[in-house]
């Protein structure tokens, strides 16, 4: 099945609403979709009308419109962060997705789950609390969103997920209870835990101690471990992927969304990227083809994450995420943190290679090296760096002494300007706009935070990389007579 120049018939949008995403006619389709405005407007109005998809989009969008800025694709979103309009608009979508209730203060059933309330929204699907009446047990359910529900390739994927989580069989993988595929609003239901996110945690509390990042470091390791020996790559390893479970020092891995056998053709199909931009591998960002590596890679972004409050890789667009992750180096974790052990951070250095072979062979050997780290670290053998104890008139007067570098070298280009006939070809390094961005954030600091001084030291930095302009000092100096 060929589409060459020509739009896509009947007969592909039938395939791209229920047809095997794996297939090769299936790919070919959605490769063409993908960079044909005109199929993609067709392809809306047969899954759906607008008005539907308007409303659906609406309902599984975050607030704040993180996931622009984020790069993040599917990360789950707390209800409790969203307006009273909105969550009384999922709840009532939730209501007329299930079965009336038989309790008052329950949402619905599914089967034999009382719904109890809604977790989180993501645009995949929503996540529910639930109990199970015929084991006693609270557990939490997977619906997959309705505007996917009719799809094909969506329902094949939800599948997937499940069959692929529930082959891994570890204390750090969240197991998969039940999966009910054929069914108008598919659902897998998974064990509960009590806890939050690691991103959540990170978001909360800042970077974490070298013993928490090695301990969930090794526990996530261990559970990537147990999934590659299953012959599966996770392909979306990130912190909203990593579960901490309450007064437990445990983590889990869970959501295989994207899971794929390590055999499978997709994993090296030219093009395809599907994750989560900033804890890609450079190899999964440039659609080339990946192994089990490539999580390794993903995991060491997570470390980073860990460590410092922030990927290691930023940028305003996902685009621009990627390809930084492709081409640009890292600022090692220690410097980014100086509380951080050389060791760890040379750890990470590895883990964030760009090519796959300079990394650990594999997540079990990782596993056996952030053991050893924590068993150093328990005995003292560790040796941990101190940040410098930062009062607020030393920040204050940090800050005053680079904004007042910052004004004397304006000054300097200034002058040099005055001397010399403007040359179209040049433009000042450091502009005076830039001094201004800087000198306003400095007076908006009161108490200055670790996440303002990262800030500060990014904008400084990024002047520091640009150069400056030949000068002739004689003649600056006499300018300034």
């Amino acid at each position: 099945m060929t589409i060459g120049s020509s739009h896509c018939t009947d007969q592909h949008f039938l395939l791209l609403l229920d047809g095997d995403e794996t297939s090769a006619p299936f790919r070919a389709a959605a490769e063409h979709v993908e960079h044909c405005p005109a199929c993609q407007q067709r392809l809306t109005e047969l899954s759906g009308d607008n008005a539907f998809w308007d409303t659906q989009r609406q309902l599984l969008t975050p607030v704040d419109g993180d996931q622009t800025n984020s790069g993040e694709i599917y990360r789950y979103h707390s209800v409790e962060t969203q307006t009273a309009d909105r969550r009384g608009a999922v709840e009532t979508l939730v209501r007329d997705m299930l079965e009336a209730p038989s309790h008052p203060e329950t949402l619905g059933r599914l089967g034999r789950y009382e719904v109890e309330r809604i977790i989180g929204v993501g645009g995949m699907g929503i996540v529910l609390k639930g109990f199970d009446t015929e084991l006693h047990r609270p557990v939490a359910i997977k619906l997959l969103a309705p505007h996917l529900s009719r799809i094909g390739a969506a329902r094949q994927r939800f599948a997937r997920e499940a069959r692929a989580a529930a082959a891994v069989v570890h204390e750090h993988v969240v197991p998969i209870h039940n999966v009910e595929s054929n069914v108008d609003h598919p659902y897998l239901v998974m064990q509960y835990i009590a806890g939050q996110s690691l991103q959540a945690r990170v978001d909360l509390s800042g970077p974490l101690s070298v013993s928490e990042i090695l301990r969930i470091g090794q526990q996530a390791a261990s559970g990537l471990a147990a999934a590659h020996a299953q012959g599966l790559v996770h392909r979306d390893v990130k912190p909203a992927n990593i579960l901490l479970e309450n007064d437990v020092d445990r983590a889990y891995l869970t959501d295989f969304g994207l899971a794929r056998a390590s055999d499978d053709a997709s994993l090296t199909y030219t093009g395809v990227v599907a994750g989560t931009p900033h804890y890609m591998s450079p190899e999964q960002a440039d659609g080339r083809p990946m192994d089990h590596r490539s999580d390794l890679f993903s995991l060491g972004s997570v470390l980073y994450f860990m460590a410092t409050g922030r990927p290691p890789f930023r940028a305003e667009r996902p685009m621009a995420v990627l390809k930084r992750t492709c081409h640009d180096p890292h600022r090692p974790a220690m410097q980014a943190n100086a509380e951080i052990p050389e060791e760890l951070s040379k750890t990470i250095d590895r883990l964030l290679e760009k090519q796959p072979d300079r990394r650990f062979a594999n997540a079990a050997e990782l596993q056996n090296k952030l053991e050893r780290l924590l068993a150093d670290l328990q005995q003292g053998k560790l040796r941990l760096r101190r940040a410098p104890l930062l009062r607020p008139w030393l920040l204050a007067g940090a800050a005053a002494l680079a904004l007042f570098v910052l004004v004397g070298v304006t000054f300097v280009v200034t002058a040099q300007q005055t001397r010399r006939p403007a040359d179209p070809r040049r433009r000042a390094p450091i502009t005076q706009e830039s001094v201004e961005s800087i000198q306003t954030r400095l007076q908006q600091l009161e108490g200055p935070t670790q996440g303002d001084l990262d800030r500060l030291d990014d904008e400084l930095k990024s002047l520091e990389q640009l150069p400056l302009p030949e000068m002739d000092w004689k003649e600056t100096s006499d300018a300034q007579k």
